[in-house]
């Protein structure tokens, strides 16, 4: 006999109701009144290292919440997309609640009101001390702290043994100036039949980022305050056209004399995997072009020197340091919750499995020379000569000037490379144009 539309419907509605005082009997009042909580977050590739920072870090994080139902909705982006990202959200004033920044983002950021000021929570957490003084600074703007500087990156000499060996060149005599210029010429003659240069130089968009190691160990710098801005009071002025940067760009012109090519395209260190070059200065990340399993026997056959050449054997030579900042935003709606996440995602247990799996270098001390850097060692090609660089380090201004000033650099790099102004001619020129940038 056939039921009524009307009996097939409450026998359903009993069904459902059912249903419902049933999972009502095996939920406890306190996972009915649990919060939900989304937090959201921009962050830049590779999705890699978010995927195991974030798991490890929102595991820590509900365990101190037993009351909340916590989940992190993060948007990974190329690099280059990154920034535009976040500024447009910041301008639609979208609630976001963790972003990754560009060291050389955060006083564009900062400054456009973006960014929330963490000085008194990062106080109150007084963990400080841990950090790479470089490091720690390289997160505040107007002595004020809008960021934490989670990992870095250096940049070395990394060679060839076995081209080094074939050209008779002793890696040592690379270390000076005229060392390095000296054995350009063995190097391409005993190599370029092979399709090998001898030396690598960048001649990309980041070419300054090479420049500047070479102006810092001669006690140079790019940018110094000065009084008497028009607007500003005391503001800063480009100081990279001194004595000392001359000097700097005049071993670039060397090096070009000497015969090494500027390399317009760069592929972060896989041109040197691939063996184009028996010589390069790269960052840190070099090691990634190679396979994981290689890591283990790797300076058996790449050997790597902490440091750039230097004018002589008295000079203390320098480096480059970048990475990534991890920011709240100024429109996030879970600020302490953000803030609890963020100091999560930086405690050495958390950290440091991430940085064994990448290669990357930490800004902490505990973790760069302490108890968790015994494991990053035995994994990490190089590890303790990488980390020994941390402290002759520098980072670049984080100014909201400084993309233009980097541009009016990279020109003044240029026109030396291709023989258009000379060293001392080229960045006058350059810091007449930076000057006007900063509204001198």
């Amino acid at each position: 006999m056939k039921r009524s539309k009307r009996a097939c419907v409450s026998v359903v509605l009993a069904i459902l109701l059912s249903l419902s005082l049933v999972q009502a009997l095996f939920t406890t009042p306190a996972e009915a009144q649990r919060q939900q909580v989304t937090l959201t977050a921009i962050v830049a590739e590779p999705k890699e290292r978010w995927d195991i920072l974030f798991d490890n870090a929102l595991q820590r994080l509900r365990q101190n919440h037993p009351d909340m139902d916590i989940q992190i909705d993060y948007r990974v982006l190329p690099y280059d997309a990154t920034r535009t990202q976040i500024l447009t959200a910041m301008v639609g004033r979208t609630p976001i609640d963790l972003i990754s920044v560009d060291q050389i983002w955060l006083g564009e950021f900062a400054e456009g009101g973006f960014l929330t000021d963490l000085t008194e929570r990062a106080n109150t957490w007084g963990r400080e001390n841990d950090w790479y003084k470089t490091n720690w600074d390289g997160g505040k703007y107007n002595d004020k702290i809008y960021g934490i500087w989670a990992w870095t990156d250096i940049r070395a000499m990394w060679y060839w043994k076995d081209l080094l060996n074939q050209a008779g060149v002793d890696p040592n005599s690379l270390k000076t100036w005229s060392g390095y210029v000296t054995d350009v010429k063995p190097l391409n003659d005993a190599l370029n039949s092979q399709g090998i240069q001898g030396m690598h130089l960048v001649g990309a968009d980041h070419s300054p980022d090479m420049w500047y190691p070479y102006l810092w160990m001669l006690g140079g710098e790019i940018l110094e305050q000065k009084s008497g801005h028009p607007t500003n009071g005391t503001y800063w002025f480009p100081a990279y056209n001194s004595t000392q940067g001359v000097e700097a760009l005049e071993f670039i012109k060397q090096e070009i004399d000497a015969g090494i090519k500027p390399q317009t395209n760069h592929f972060w260190g896989q041109e040197f995997a691939d063996k184009k070059f028996a010589v390069m200065l790269e960052g840190s990340w070099l090691l990634g072009t190679f396979p994981r399993e290689q890591w283990s026997n790797l300076t058996q056959t790449v050997g790597m020197t902490p440091m750039f050449p230097v004018p002589n054997e008295n000079n203390k030579t320098a480096t480059m340091m970048g990475g990534w900042i991890l920011s709240i935003p100024e429109t996030s709606t879970n600020k302490d919750l953000s803030w609890e996440l963020l100091t999560i995602m930086l405690e050495p247990e958390v950290l440091s499995p991430m940085l064994q799996q990448e290669g990357y270098l930490p800004t902490q001390k505990p973790i760069g020379e302490g108890p968790f850097a015994a494991q990053l060692n035995t994994t990490i090609p190089y590890y303790e000569e990488m980390i020994s660089m941390i402290p002759i380090g520098h980072s670049r201004p984080n100014i909201p000037e400084y993309p233009q000033i980097a541009d009016n650099i990279k020109q003044a790099i240029d026109e030396v490379y291709f023989g258009v102004k000379d060293p001392r001619q080229a960045l006058n020129d350059a810091a007449l144009k930076s000057a006007k940038v900063l509204g001198w």
